[in-house]
């Protein structure tokens, strides 16, 4: 992956010029028919689609799902098939967290860099397993279980599908799933390599 320039001194508001919801189209990935919406298989469908096991996939279909539906569905009455409103996903949002999507979903440049500049001891590139952990502890909230599992579960899953041979965790790869477009490419060449075999 090319490593895109990131401004660390630019907020949310210079850097998407249009306050875009960066969160939703992370989360869009999922949304397999795109009617705004995923459902539980949508969310096993995309974790397969990425090179995730049965039971992962089936683990986080329910957690997640089971998770955010209501929290993106304000006001309305819940629905045992636990959609999630794609529009709505930044009040789903979890404490413990980097801080680099901020409340409306919007990308934080700074908070990005933060991450590299606060934790990247090894590599001013990359984490490390142990730095990862190191960042993770950090972020911690007083008495924020639910945020700390979250933020446990969403680093580490991608920790183990994208470090590389030294067990790093690139910053574009980091920066990738960020911004939506990891997702995507990780299906594309587990597509490519099942062709091949």
């Amino acid at each position: 992956m090319a490593s895109n320039s990131v401004d660390p001194q630019a907020d949310s508001t210079t850097n998407n010029e249009n306050n875009e919801n960066v969160l939703a189209k992370h989360v869009a990935f999922f949304d397999k028919n795109n009617d705004g919406l995923v459902y539980p298989w949508e969310t096993f469908q995309g974790f397969r689609a990425i090179g995730c096991g049965i039971t992962l996939s089936t683990a986080a279909a329910f957690i997640i799902n089971m998770g955010l539906s209501r929290k993106t569905r304000p006001g309305k009455f819940p629905s045992l098939l636990f959609p999630i409103e794609i529009k709505n996903i930044a009040l789903a949002k979890h404490g413990s967290d980097s801080g680099v999507y901020d409340t409306e979903g919007r990308f934080v440049p700074s908070k990005f860099e933060e991450i590299f500049s606060k934790h990247a001891h090894a590599n001013a590139d990359a984490l490390t397993g142990d730095e990862l952990k190191q960042m993770l502890k950090s972020n911690r909230e007083p008495k924020d279980y639910t945020g700390w599992f979250a933020s446990y579960i969403e680093w580490n899953i991608l920790y183990d599908l994208c470090k590389d041979k030294n067990g790093l965790l690139h910053k574009d790869t980091i920066q990738a799933v960020y911004d939506g477009s990891l997702f995507k490419k990780m299906e594309e060449e587990k597509e490519s390599a099942q062709k091949k075999s």
